[in-house]
C-alpha cells in the first residue's frame, strides 16, 4: 500500500484566528517604541524561536509602530491614541500591490517556480513594474491539473507563479535575482522548507532564448557569490504552458496574513524583500 504524505500546509488551510494580542496599549509612545527596539533586537539575533519570530516579523512589518499617533494626538487621549490592533498591524502591510489585470502592450512574463506558491506570490506583488501575480502550475504534462493532483507529485507540475512585469520599471534579471535570493532557497531539491516533493522543485520556465540566457546567466553569478553554501539545483526549461490554480490560492496571504504557515514561512519573505531590495520593494 502506497504511503500518501499530506502537504503540512493542508492543515493551515484556514486562517489561524488569533496568533497575537487583540490590542496594544500603554500610556505613552516611548514605552512601544523602546519595545519595538528590544524586539527587533531579538529578531537579528536570532534566538527567538522560528514561530515567535515569525509572529514578530509580521507585527514589524507596518513601522514604525507609532507613526500618526504622537504630538497633540497622543496627549489629549493617549489610552485611545495607542490602542493599535493586531490586524491593523499586520493587514496593511501585507495587502497586494499589483492590479489582477490581462497583459497589456509592452509587458512581459515571467514563470517561476520555487516551493509553496502563496509565498512567491506574495513576494512579487511587493516588487515595484510588476503588474500581475498568478498562482499556477506548469512543467507536467495534464492539460487540467489540480492542487490535488499536483501535490501527489505524480503530475509532473511543480506549483509557479505567472508574474506579469513591464520591463521598463524592473526587468528580467532583477526578477530572477528576488526569486534567487528571497522568494525561495534554490539549493533545495525537490523541496522547500516543510514541503517536500517535486512538485515543489525549483524551475525558471523560459519563454524564449533571452529568458534562457538570462536564467543561466543568473545561475551562473550565483554560484560565483557564494550566496549559498550548497550549488543550486534550479531547473532551467521551456516554458510549455502555464495553468491557473484554484481560486482559493489566489492571494492567499493578502487574504490570511495570521495563517501558522504564511505567518514562519512567508511573512518573513516579506521583511526580507524590504531589507534586501528596498528600491524595488513597495
Amino acid at each position: 500500500m502506497a504511503l500518501v504524505i499530506t502537504p503540512i500546509r493542508k492543515v493551515f488551510r484556514q486562517p489561524c484566528p488569533q496568533l497575537v494580542p487583540q490590542s496594544f496599549t500603554t500610556q505613552s509612545p516611548q514605552p512601544i517604541n523602546q519595545g519595538i527596539t528590544k524586539l527587533r533586537t531579538l529578531l537579528q539575533l536570532r534566538v527567538l524561536p522560528g514561530a515567535w519570530r515569525g509572529t514578530l516579523l509580521a507585527l514589524l512589518l507596518q513601522a514604525p509602530f507609532t507613526a500618526g499617533i504622537q504630538g497633540s494626538q497622543a496627549q489629549a487621549n493617549p489610552q485611545s491614541a495607542l490602542q493599535i490592533s493586531a490586524q491593523s498591524i499586520v493587514q496593511p502591510r501585507v495587502q497586494p500591490r499589483v492590479q489582477r489585470t490581462g497583459q497589456t502592450r509592452g509587458q512581459a512574463t515571467a514563470v517561476l517556480a520555487g516551493g509553496c506558491f502563496w509565498g512567491i506570490e506574495a513576494v512579487f506583488e511587493h516588487v515595484r513594474g510588476v503588474t500581475a501575480v498568478v498562482s499556477g502550475y506548469a512543467g507536467g504534462a495534464s492539460n487540467h491539473p489540480s492542487y490535488e493532483q499536483v501535490s501527489s507529485g505524480q503530475s509532473g507540475h511543480a506549483e509557479a507563479v505567472r508574474i506579469s512585469f513591464d520591463p521598463k520599471r524592473v526587468t528580467y534579471d532583477q526578477l530572477l535575482a528576488v526569486f534567487l535570493t528571497v522568494a525561495h532557497n534554490p539549493t533545495e531539491l525537490n523541496r522547500q522548507g516543510p514541503d517536500v516533493g517535486s512538485q515543489y522543485r525549483s524551475a525558471i520556465f523560459y519563454a524564449d532564448a533571452n529568458q534562457k540566457r538570462a536564467a543561466t546567466k543568473a545561475l551562473a553569478q550565483l554560484q560565483r557569490s557564494h550566496t549559498y553554501p550548497r550549488p543550486a539545483v534550479t531547473q532551467v526549461l521551456p516554458l510549455g504552458s502555464f495553468h491557473p490554480a484554484e481560486a482559493y490560492h489566489q492571494n492567499f496571504l493578502a487574504h490570511h496574513p495570521t495563517n501558522p504557515y504564511i505567518v514562519n514561512h512567508d511573512l518573513p519573505k516579506l521583511a526580507q524583500l524590504r531589507q534586501q531590495f528596498p528600491a524595488l520593494y513597495w
